[in-house]
């Protein structure tokens, strides 16, 4: 029990180490941008026809007159504390804004990474079972094809056919325009994330796929597999007996590597379909200088990364426990 609990404590504070690395960064990077935030939000008009007292007022409220040091160290203490500080540009605290945008992206990020793990492990797994013959090679062309396709085209393109042409879903946003809050169904909010989800999907597919099939094609030529067939076993039985155990531990530790693209995808599809998540608001929070906003969607970004990393140091030990006896040994 010790140990197990060395080992939660050892990634814990290796996530708070990293965290705290990612918003310095972060914050550095904010710091050097050529985007000045009054000139953005205020105008350049307007600017330069106010008195150096008015611009005095907007840079401190804005930030801009203080030094980069003591912002930071100023803005990490308050994040320690629970205070995100207040959105420049949604007047409104971070922490409400970031629920409300990240709330929209969840269900479209969480469902499109569960369809390309799980799809793209029994392609893989197929593919791996079927070698040389058509279905490896049309698996494979397909992995190969949607890997090498940006993830904003392809939302151009079922952006431009189902929406457009064919005109069976909607073009953007989460729910019907004009639509008060109260009088949106689950339906509508369905309708609205086929798009960003299927798009998605098919890019976070291919790499599960490409792994899962070099995975598979190393255990049918091992030993035992061999020997399985030897002694008359089907190919079902040697399969699900025999290659799913050995191939879902490193597929398990892919699938949840694979949150920080599935977040990074979502940016750029957010972006062509309107979607209000969080990869949008982080591109208007960049564009218009709001630090306070752009650091805490950094953050807790990050922190759905390295957590997505630590569930999958803890699954490795409840999947292989072959880990776990070598932990207790040590």
């Amino acid at each position: 029990m010790t140990k197990e609990l060395f080992f939660l404590l050892k990634n814990f504070i290796r996530m708070a180490v990293l965290l705290s690395l990612v918003s310095i960064v972060a914050f550095f990077l904010v710091s050097i941008s050529p985007i000045d935030p009054l000139k953005v939000n205020v105008g350049q008009t307007a600017l330069g026809s106010m008195s150096q007292e008015q611009i005095a007022k907007l840079s401190q409220y804005w930030g801009t007159s203080i030094p980069p040091v003591r912002r930071y160290l100023s803005w990490a203490g308050d994040f320690l504390r629970g205070d995100m500080g207040i959105s420049l540009l949604y007047r409104q605290p971070v922490a409400q804004v970031i629920g409300m945008k990240l709330s929209n992206s969840l269900l479209m990020m969480g469902v499109s990474w569960l369809i390309s793990g799980i799809v793209g492990f029994v392609l893989g797994v197929v593919a791996g079972v079927n070698r040389g013959k058509r279905l490896d090679k049309g698996i494979l062309a397909y992995a190969l094809v949607t890997a090498s396709t940006p993830a904003f085209w392809l939302a151009l393109v079922f952006l431009m056919v189902f929406g457009v042409w064919l005109k069976v879903l909607p073009i953007g946003l989460s729910v019907p325009i004009g639509m008060e809050a109260a009088e949106v169904t689950f339906k509508d909010r369905i309708l609205h994330g086929i798009l960003p989800v299927l798009t998605l999907s098919i890019t976070g597919i291919s790499s599960m796929i490409l792994h899962t099939r070099e995975k598979m094609l190393d255990i049918m030529e091992s030993d035992y597999v061999l020997f399985a067939r030897a002694r008359g076993e089907k190919v079902s039985q040697i399969v699900l007996g025999h290659c799913v155990r050995n191939v879902l531990l490193p597929a398990i530790t892919l699938q949840f590597a694979s949150v920080s693209e599935i977040i990074g995808g979502s940016v750029l599809v957010e972006q062509v379909f309107s979607y209000p998540g969080l990869g949008q608001a982080a591109v208007t929070a960049g564009l218009g200088g709001d630090v306070p906003l752009l650091l805490g969607i950094a953050v807790i970004s990050a922190a759905i990364v390295f957590a997505g990393n630590f569930t999958a140091n803890v699954l490795y030990e409840i999947v292989d426990p072959r880990i776990r006896r070598g932990r207790k040994k040590g």
